[in-house]
């Protein structure tokens, strides 16, 4: 009985022997999914730039405009051509690094992206850090003590991050620790009279205050940030702790704790080493997702605290009918979490040999 030999099997074959093959077939197939998964993140946003209820002619031009003027902008703005065309130009726009011009601040709206993402970059990287740094242990040591106080404390702490709004309490914490005990500095990114002492270069204040040595910047930039930063770092707390306690509830009560228990192995070593070593790289992946919700949800906390970031850059662009900026905005935050995802998937490979 003769076997018939596909292609396919030949470069499956080939990996096997070959090392270099095999990895240059795993970057290829990277390559492939970021393409395809970027394709329709874009596909996604076009659709929605041409099917939102706003003429992006009328947003020009105003809704006093003649008809010759209307129908030269609408030649001009290539809507006149298939969507199939229009399209394709867009995309093209897109790999040119062209997202079009904001009608707010007539900038290119990736010079604008360029000047806003890096607030908010800032605010969910200090919350994320918050969340990794008390959720975790939380987690883990609420998972120890099953059913008891500091159990019940974590699960009502995760109960109430997932149902008060970020925006109240944002007003809250404005109206405790800044109205009345006047522990954090108010809305803001920095007080007016520190605007312009720091050179922007990596776009937080917090790091090129340092880099420039100015103490009082950097303390003042402190001040702005830490009520924000921990309002979002409460709702990853929250997150982080209630995964945390889930998968090492699970862990717990597996054979291989059971049996190291009985082989005397210190409870530390058991918990610390154990059980947290197996739920690390599924962890891994939890952070980074809750880095990306972050990254795109923080929209209300920087309208509460009237931070200058991407959020309040896209909901005053949503306000005003720019649809290039809302666009442009939405890619960005789309392809960062493109990134956040492959990146973790990446680790995910290198941490745990089961997913090679």
């Amino acid at each position: 009985m003769s076997t018939t030999i596909t292609p396919i099997d030949r470069i499956r074959a080939a990996s096997a022997r070959r090392p270099g093959v095999r990895w240059t077939l795993r970057v290829l197939r990277w390559v492939l999914t970021l393409a395809v998964t970027f394709t329709g993140l874009l596909a996604v946003t076009f659709v929605i730039g041409r099917k939102v209820p706003i003429d992006p002619v009328l947003a020009v031009l105003g809704d006093r405009a003649s008809a010759s003027a209307y129908a030269a902008a609408r030649i001009q703005l290539g809507l006149d051509k298939p969507l199939a065309e229009q399209f394709l130009i867009y995309v093209n726009a897109v790999l040119h690094g062209n997202l079009g011009v904001s009608l707010l601040t007539a900038n290119p709206v990736l010079d604008d992206i360029r000047r806003v993402f890096p607030a908010t970059l800032e605010l969910a990287t200090l919350a994320t850090i918050a969340g990794v740094l008390v959720g975790v242990p939380l987690g883990v040591v609420a998972a120890t003590r099953h059913n008891r106080w500091i159990d019940h404390v974590a699960r009502f702490v995760g109960l109430i991050g997932s149902s008060v709004p970020v925006f109240w309490l944002g007003l809250m914490g404005l109206l405790l620790f800044y109205a009345k005990l006047h522990w954090v500095s108010g809305p803001g990114r920095l007080d007016p009279v520190f605007d312009g002492m720091v050179d922007a270069r990596t776009g937080s204040l917090l790091v090129d205050s340092l880099i420039a040595g100015q103490w009082d910047v950097f303390f003042n930039a402190l001040s702005h940030v830490a009520l924000p930063a921990a309002i979002l770092g409460y709702y990853s707390v929250a997150y982080l702790s209630r995964m945390t306690r889930s998968f090492m509830l699970e862990q717990l009560n597996q054979e291989y704790i059971t049996t190291a228990r009985a082989k005397g192995v210190p409870e530390r070593r058991v918990v610390w080493v154990h059980a947290f070593g197996n739920i690390a790289v599924p962890l891994l992946t939890v952070i980074a997702l809750s880095y990306s919700f972050l990254l795109e949800g923080s929209v209300l906390t920087e309208i509460v605290f009237a931070w200058p970031g991407i959020g309040s850059y896209l909901t005053g662009a949503l306000l005003n009918a720019d649809m290039n900026a809302v666009l442009g905005s939405t890619l960005v935050i789309g392809a960062t979490f493109i990134a956040l995802n492959l990146l973790t998937d990446a680790l995910y490979r290198v941490f745990d040999p089961r997913a090679r």
